[in-house]
């Protein structure tokens, strides 16, 4: 658990930072002034002030900030202030955290494939690989004897009968003799190694199978050094329309039927999925550490007050306007109500989250 935590706090601390680092690196190029960086939300752990910015270590490690001077509206006229400066240049600012996330996850999977990245393999493929469960159903015979997400399937006993696990053919057809029958699943989990009973059913509900898993035959698959940048750049771009139709479908469900998706996750779910990432190794934890840095640069650029992609709605009908802004008050007091019912929304799937997972 305390490795989870460690694992949680860095890999959530490495894609904020990158995250505010873009902005600030931004604001500071363009002359704006930065008046703190912060990680975490308050209360206030420590700090030290350098070159005018106060560097914060805050109490709750699930985000951070920026606060730039001039963000509020405050310093027109002021060169070092955010307000006074071109909608271009404003724009960059508020945009920077983005691509900022954007660069990180592509450094996350170039350095993975440099390693070797777990792959799905086909059945036929002379790369070595394992078995390992990809999804488990809720109350399957599977999920019922506590089989979990990553486990590697190493050997099935039943009546006398074991057989060492090379392919899924395997798993399907050692099942399908055994239907009905208490068999025992050897897997890998982290670094040990355990043994299950389960009992396959013998007429399952349709394309639910009789275990109740989805499993692929999975291997590391290294890229060489040169080419493994753009590997990384094509999972990157891969990863980028894949969690876009996503969170695309959960909106829809949100505002068509006033639903969170269950395979949306809060802080909670995200270290659960940390932990689980960290026993599986290292290459795990970048890939998922990737995408949770799509996920975060894709959140921050919609349209919704309070996010970057609020912020840049505001510079757009600023420009609409032939360069009149929406009043100070106004575009902070919608903000503010953005950020309150992200809030509530952050609170309910906590709570979804404790329920699902403990």
């Amino acid at each position: 658990m305390i490795l989870g935590i460690i694992a949680f706090v860095a890999m959530l601390g490495v894609l904020v930072l990158a995250h505010e680092w873009g902005h600030f690196y931004a604001a500071r190029k363009f002359g704006v002034r930065v008046e703190e960086f912060a990680f975490g939300f308050p209360p206030r752990l420590a700090s030290i002030t350098k070159n005018g910015v106060r560097y914060a270590w805050n109490l709750i490690p699930i985000g951070g900030y920026v606060k730039i001077y001039g963000e509020s509206g405050e310093g027109q006229g002021n060169r070092e202030s955010f307000s006074s400066r071109p909608i271009w240049q404003r724009f960059i600012i508020i945009a920077a955290g983005v691509f900022m996330n954007m660069v990180l996850a592509w450094v996350l999977f170039s350095a993975g494939h440099a390693i070797g990245l777990p792959t799905v393999l086909a059945e036929d493929d002379a790369t070595a690989g394992v078995v390992t469960i990809l999804d488990v159903l809720e109350d399957s015979p599977a999920a019922q004897a506590g089989i979990q997400f990553g486990d590697v399937i190493r050997r099935l006993e039943a009546a006398g009968e074991t057989i060492a696990v090379a392919s899924m053919r395997d798993v399907q057809e050692f099942v399908s003799r055994h239907g009905g029958e208490s068999i025992t699943m050897v897997v890998v989990r982290g670094s040990g190694e355990r043994s299950v009973g389960i009992v396959p059913r013998v007429n399952p509900p349709p394309s639910q199978g009789a275990l109740g898993i989805s499993m692929a035959r999975v291997g590391i698959v290294a890229s060489p050094w040169w080419r493994a940048p753009w590997d990384g750049a094509k999972t990157t771009a891969t990863a980028i329309v894949a969690i876009a139709r996503g969170l695309g479908t959960v909106a829809q469900n949100l505002f068509a039927r006033g639903e969170v998706s269950g395979d949306v996750s809060g802080p909670v779910g995200i270290f659960v999925f940390a932990n689980e990432s960290r026993k599986l190794g290292i290459v795990y934890l970048l890939e998922l550490a990737g995408v949770l840095s799509i996920n975060l640069a894709i959140l921050n650029i919609l349209p919704v007050p309070a996010l970057d992609g609020g912020r840049v709605l505001f510079l757009a009908i600023e420009r609409i306007r032939g360069g009149v802004r929406v009043n100070e008050r106004i575009e902070q007091f919608v903000h503010t109500v953005g950020m309150a019912l992200l809030l509530l929304l952050m609170v309910a799937i906590t709570y979804r989250d404790i329920v699902r997972f403990f």
